[in-house]
């Protein structure tokens, strides 16, 4: 059986995809399509910020591209001597909060120690943020995306906690994305199960994905990584037959094959 993620690849450098691994242990045959392309933005004023860690209550990251941000700026060989001689140190000190395995893999990347990753979604690392600061302390800072969700910056602005946030990339569709799914279909047919990984993927993929499946589209289960991409699914109109109970390979293949397969359950 076929599974279509509509996600970026992994790095090339770091092996198989974890997605794609997954899925193939219960013999579903996974591909993967881009849907997103991403332009950094600000990365001046990011690393001015960075610079005074002494101004901040520590640093809240909920994509692995705000980190991806931070990574480009270290490139330059003077910031990255400076990161490395006292700016990592001084961030160490204070929290870096997280949302998912992803993003925490690339803080410990840039050496620092990331918290609340266990949380799985912006709701819920809200709550882990607000049961650890206190109200009037100093701003955390929030590297982001022009798409981000309100719901991280409003708890932490109803329990007092002050949050700056920053963006520092814009979110596109991905030039190829058309081609590649009208290229899919055609070659594989459709299959049986299309997996969204955000908003955005609902945004830019399913009219693509309703005319190319046709009066068909009512075989294909539906999945979400998290809840946020699942109301934007159910907004659209379409049933959503899986969502991740953590934003994990692990817990996505093991939902996909549920739906696909009750009668075992």
């Amino acid at each position: 059986m076929k599974v279509l993620l509509l996600k970026d690849p992994k790095d090339k450098d770091s092996g198989p995809d974890p997605y794609i691994k997954e899925l193939g242990s219960y013999s579903l045959e996974a591909t993967l399509i881009p849907v997103l392309s991403f332009e950094f933005v600000s990365l001046d004023s990011l690393f001015e910020k960075l610079s005074h860690p002494e101004c901040y209550g520590g640093l809240v990251f909920t994509s692995p591209r705000a980190l991806e941000a931070i990574k480009i700026c270290l490139k330059e060989k003077s910031k990255k001597e400076a990161w490395s001689k006292s700016l990592k140190q001084m961030w160490n000190i204070k929290p870096t909060y997280v949302v998912g395995k992803a993003t925490a893999s690339l803080v410990e990347e840039i050496g620092l120690i990331p918290q609340g990753e266990k949380s799985g979604n912006a709701e819920k690392l809200a709550e882990y943020i607000c049961s650890r600061e206190k109200s009037n302390s100093s701003a955390l800072l929030f590297p982001c995306g022009a798409l981000k969700r309100e719901v991280l910056p409003t708890v932490l602005r109803e329990k007092g906690i002050p949050l700056e946030s920053l963006t520092v990339y814009q979110t596109t569709q991905h030039p190829e994305l058309q081609e590649s799914l009208s290229s899919y279909f055609s070659q594989q047919g459709i299959p049986a199960s299309v997996v969204f990984f955000s908003p955005s993927g609902v945004k830019f993929c399913l009219q693509h994905i309703q005319k190319l499946s046709g009066d068909l589209i009512n075989q294909v289960k539906f999945a979400a990584i998290g809840p946020t991409t699942a109301q934007a699914l159910e907004a659209a109109g379409i049933p959503v037959s899986c969502t991740a109970g953590s934003p994990t390979p692990q817990d996505l293949a093991a939902g996909i094959h549920k739906a696909l397969h009750p009668q075992n359950c």
